[in-house]
Formats: structure tokens, sequence, C-alpha cells
């Protein structure tokens, strides 16, 4: 098998909209709350005609804490990948203090991603809204883009790739690399 680029997608602030509050995003904890972004159906599936597998990579440390039960998890992703062209949906559900390899920003589910499904990382992006999203993209290989939401209480990411306001833009970005 021949390797395959991918785009690896945070999941809260690129995929799914969050709460805001505090000057960060938090990571909705009920089906009510769980909302897509508008509009990023059309150019997923413009790169996966362009034969990037689309993999959502987020940590999730609400469940880790009982915050929010591991089923609720599921349906919500379960509703992403029924909505949207996504190929896989890998999930850390540690808290930081677990210090696991696969919680951004350490790469281990880019990692595990590009094992499991033959993924070229140097040929693969990282979209995130976090600081933690881009090191995990750079330290896994990958080209790094930062969509910047304006989160006050965490620092910006240290030189992304690119810096961009939106997915679509994001995309746009991917899909004038590889024509």
């Amino acid at each position: 098998m021949s390797a395959v680029p991918a785009v690896f997608l945070d999941r809260d602030g690129v995929v799914v909209v969050p709460e805001f509050r505090d000057g960060r995003s938090y990571a909705p904890t009920t089906i009510d709350a769980f909302r897509l972004y508008p509009d990023i159906e059309e150019p997923l599936r413009q790169l996966k005609a362009r034969g990037y597998r689309i993999v959502v990579v987020t940590n999730q440390p609400d469940v880790g804490r009982g915050v929010i039960a591991a089923a609720t998890l599921a349906e919500m992703h379960a509703r992403m990948t029924q909505a949207l062209p996504v190929d896989e949906v890998r999930v850390c559900t540690h808290t930081r203090a677990d210090a696991c390899d696969c919680r951004k920003p350490r790469p281990g589910m880019l990692l595990d991603a590009a094992r499991d499904a033959g993924i070229a990382l140097a040929d693969s992006f990282m979209i995130g809204d976090r600081d933690s999203d881009v090191a995990a993209g750079r330290a896994a290989g990958c080209r790094t883009i930062f969509i910047d939401l304006g989160y006050t209480a965490e620092p910006a990411p240290d030189q992304p790739d690119w810096t961009v306001a939106s997915l679509q833009q994001a995309i746009a970005i991917i899909l004038s690399q590889r024509p």
C-alpha cells in the first residue's frame, strides 16, 4: 500500500463550534450544544477528491474528568462522521496529569493514525486553533495551519506554517499546495 496524505483536524474550534468564555474555548458537553461549523462539508469533500484522508484528532479530557459520559462523546462523533466526509476520529480522553503520549501537544494520535492507515506525514497537514495542535503537527512531521480565533487566555502557537481565520481558508491553502 502506498502512503497517502492526510489532513488532521482538531475538533473544537475547527470542526465543532466551541463555547467561548474567559478568553478561550471549551468543548460542548451536551448533544444540544454540539454544533458543526456551517459550510465545511464541501471544502472537506474537495480534500477527499484530491486524495487526502481526513482524520479528526481531539483531546477530550472532560471524559477523563467525568464531566461528559463516553456515550455522549460517541454520539457526538457519530453525528459528526454522518454529516462530514471524515475517515476517522482519534480521541484522547486523558487529562494533562496523565502524561500520556496521545494527548496533544504530543503527536501520538497522529503517529498512530499514520501507522494504521499508511499516512505520509511529510505530505500531511495539521489544522488547529491552539498551540498544542500546531506542536503536535510539527512533532509528527506535518505542515501546520493555525486557525486564529482570537483567544486571549492562552498563547498563540510558535511559528505555524500558516495562520488563517477559518477552516475554509485553511483548506484553500492545502488545495493550492497540491494541484
